[in-house]
């Protein structure tokens, strides 16, 4: 069984450099909000925010004076008509906000903003959360290297992100591993693949709840893809293994699809599959990619105890003394960067592993 890979501990908020708003203004990232994070700090009230089963989520519903509340409601309408209609307000005329939520055990204590359409009560989300380079940086990657198009807007200490439509890993292990073997190998191969795009940028705790599953139905049974929304833990551990999400012991279930469903030659098939499409990516938007690290190997995103350990665990991994001449994370993520390219990136059998 796959043991467990926690957090060294809590990772603190790490402030955006002048040369990664730099980068985001170039990339139309940087986008001036009429609100700001802590200007949802105001609330007066909240509760405790129940699902369906009855469970307590662990977010609470907030609610705000009535001085307040109009004031913030139409900032976070024209937020969202930024972030889904380029600035249209004349099509978000019928939207308003239904609800909004807080989280205060995430890195970035998030707000979930609920925006219903009144003509058909259909209802979408977006976030508010504290900017955070490692966050950013991760949501960068995401985009140019992952078969994700990610949505999101940076304004100086905030952070807007897109709500990302999946089943959550942890309740699609519960609810959804029950379906036929054609389907597990699907799921298996997926997991692979998602575990391959971590290990290359380096996005470490994915455990079952920081990833959703989108299902496609697709001719003879579903498609599958596993994709990420936590990006907290972008380059900051120095542990090899916390990047890769088959020693997260939460993801077990799938993990043992693979190794009912899969062999050694198959997982290697579908890792070098994944290789070659993340290295295609790269080759693609090369000249982001290398603006991109051009700033973030500039960046302090870690302590200099886990860059050390971290390069030292990939050069005895990769078994390539090139790790050994890095002294931040970025150096570290372009450097496996650069021996993916080169077709030199070492990757374990991972689904066949007890």
């Amino acid at each position: 069984m796959m043991q467990g890979n926690i957090p060294s501990r809590k990772k603190p908020l790490i402030p955006a450099s002048e040369s990664l708003f730099i980068y985001l203004r170039t990339h139309n990232r940087e986008v001036k909000l009429p609100l700001q994070y802590d200007d949802l700090l105001r609330y007066s009230a909240s509760v405790p925010l129940i699902d369906q089963a009855g469970e307590d989520t662990l977010w609470e519903t907030v609610y705000y004076q009535e001085s307040d509340r109009r004031e913030i409601y139409d900032a976070l309408t024209h937020i969202y008509s930024l972030l889904k209609m380029d600035g249209d307000t004349k099509a978000a005329e019928h939207l308003n906000v239904a609800r909004i939520d807080f989280c205060t055990f995430g890195n970035t204590k998030p707000f979930r903003v609920r925006i219903i359409n009144r003509l058909n009560d259909n209802y979408d989300h977006f976030y508010v959360k504290k900017a955070d380079a490692s966050r950013i940086y991760g949501l960068e990657l995401e985009d140019l290297l992952s078969p994700n198009r990610v949505i999101y807007m940076v304004d100086r200490k905030t952070l807007i992100e897109e709500h990302v439509a999946g089943i959550p890993g942890d309740n699609f292990m519960q609810h959804d591993l029950e379906v036929s073997a054609f389907n597990k190998i699907r799921i298996a191969k997926e997991f692979i693949k998602f575990n391959e795009r971590c290990f290359v940028r380096l996005l470490g705790d994915m455990r079952a709840y920081n990833y959703v599953v989108d299902i496609t139905p697709d001719i003879e049974g579903n498609q599958y893809r596993l994709r990420a929304i936590d990006f907290d833990q972008q380059s900051y551990e120095g542990r090899k293994s916390f990047y890769l999400p088959q020693y997260f012991k939460e993801n077990n279930p799938i993990i043992f699809l693979g190794i009912d469903h899969m062999t050694n030659e198959t997982v290697k098939q579908y890792q070098l599959e994944e290789r070659s499409l993340i290295a295609t990516r790269v080759k693609a938007s090369e000249t982001q990619v290398k603006a991109l690290f051009d700033v973030m190997v500039k960046d302090k995103l870690s302590t200099d105890e886990k860059v050390n350990q971290l390069k030292e665990e990939l050069a005895y991994h990769h078994k390539n003394d090139a790790f050994r001449s890095c002294t931040n994370m970025g150096e570290i993520v372009l450097t496996n960067i650069r021996l993916l390219l080169r077709k030199d990136f070492k990757q374990s059998m991972i689904a066949i592993e007890r």
